[in-house]
């Protein structure tokens, strides 16, 4: 375990801070999450904005997707502590934001153990002003091969030059906040050591199915027309001179 976390014992389970909330954690941060306004959507499951001494942060609760949600919603097998899903994408996380790519902080990582399975909950900063990518793309006033070729292309290379692949690369994981910064979003699933570049660049196929899916006929045309520079774009920064 790094000396810039701290690992602490509960009834039923761990928690997992950051340095930066060691002093500040107190046992409300995920007792405000479990009963918040639930406006926000994230990965699996709602994300809950939590007051925090150490400002505002985002609550996710590890939720099942597909069909066996509809029988365990948010329980999952136990296979040890580190193998748990809150642990494993606080630990990425970290080390992505700590290698400089624009990933929230995470702050707090739980799992709750009972008999054979668990719960799992993350705690992260939020990114203040920060929009979706799809709903910049929706406007008629965003220049669309500006924003997806200087802005997201690099942004994606990077992560993939770290060798990460993204689970779900869809458009409502990927944030633009008022700088014109781009955040990329919910690393459950991720895998590390990723060097076939096939493998990667389906995360840009999941990320154009996905505007296909939510954005409105007319932007979808303009995005499509410009695809292939953002591809070309993104190539270029993987493959930096």
């Amino acid at each position: 375990m790094s000396v810039s976390e701290q690992r602490r014992s509960e009834e039923d389970g761990e928690i997992l801070l950051a340095a930066e909330a060691v002093d500040a954690y107190t046992p409300e941060w995920f007792v405000a999450a479990a009963g918040g306004p639930a406006g926000l959507r994230g990965g699996r499951g709602n994300v809950r904005l939590v007051d925090s001494a150490i400002g505002p942060l985002l609550h996710r609760r590890y939720r099942r997707g597909g069909l066996p949600r509809h029988f365990i919603r948010d329980r999952y097998l136990w296979l040890g502590a580190e193998r748990t899903r809150s642990f494993r994408e606080f630990r990425l996380m970290q080390r992505l934001h700590r290698s400089g790519l624009p990933v929230p902080a995470p702050i707090a990582a739980r799992y709750r153990r009972s008999g054979l399975t668990y719960s799992a909950d993350l705690l992260t900063r939020l990114v203040p002003d920060a929009r979706p990518l799809v709903e910049l793309l929706a406007e008629a006033n965003t220049e669309v091969a500006g924003l997806l070729q200087r802005q997201v292309a690099p942004v994606l290379a990077a992560l993939h030059n770290h060798q990460v692949w993204h689970a779900d690369l869809n458009a409502h994981n990927i944030l633009v906040d008022a700088s014109g910064q781009v955040w990329l979003l919910d690393f459950d699933r991720a895998r590390e050591g990723v060097t076939a570049r096939p493998r990667l660049a389906r995360n840009l196929d999941r990320l154009l199915r996905s505007l296909r899916k939510l954005l409105p006929g007319v932007r979808l045309q303009v995005v499509e027309s410009v695809w292939p520079d953002f591809l070309q774009a993104y190539h270029r920064a993987l493959h930096p001179q």
